[in-house]
């Protein structure tokens, strides 16, 4: 996300160069949340529920391995006094070796959420620039800032394009297969 950012900060800066002034580079700008398109299109919806589904469901697992690992936790400390330092040195071990197998699960669990995430954006983002930069063409804007990449004081609402690149997103995404 960031490299895009960076890409239309660039973009805006050959632009206010080769125009001249900010002015004049400023008559049709328009502006666009990417951010918001992606979260709220149906595409970007049904995206992220799917992550949803996929973390409840490793919610649960998650959240019988805590339960396993504090039942563990709690039958070690009533029979410490009771067992054999062998035995005690056993059952610490097993209690460890479960712990760190859960710490592992996390872990992978949230990369491979992260990564997903990543898909989706890869996915999305390209065919949501394609969406704006119809809509750019069309009604000749100079050019269109995403204003969830760059921080922008003000911006005239009458250009702010999030609701029609929402539209048209809906209307022409087809998810590949």
């Amino acid at each position: 996300m960031k490299k895009y950012g960076v890409l239309i900060a660039g973009i805006m800066a050959l632009s206010f160069v080769l125009t001249g002034s900010w002015a004049s580079a400023a008559e049709k700008t328009g502006f666009v949340d990417v951010r918001e398109v992606m979260f709220t299109s149906n595409a970007g919806k049904k995206e992220a529920d799917d992550i949803k589904k996929a973390i409840d469901k490793t919610k649960g697992i998650i959240k019988e391995r805590e339960t396993e690992l504090s039942k563990l936790k709690d039958e070690l400390e009533k029979q410490k006094p009771l067992l054999k330092e062998d035995a005690l040195k056993d059952k610490e071990l097993a209690y460890q070796k479960k712990y760190r197998d859960y710490q592992i699960l996390v872990k992978d669990s949230n990369e491979e959420f992260q990564a997903k995430e990543q898909e989706i954006l890869r996915k999305l983002i390209p065919e949501i620039l394609k969406v704006v930069q119809a809509i750019g063409e069309k009604e000749k804007y100079g050019m269109i800032v995403d204003i969830s990449q760059i921080p922008i004081a003000y911006h005239a609402k009458e250009n702010e394009l999030t609701k029609r690149v929402i539209e048209e997103f809906n209307k022409t995404y087809k998810p590949k297969k």
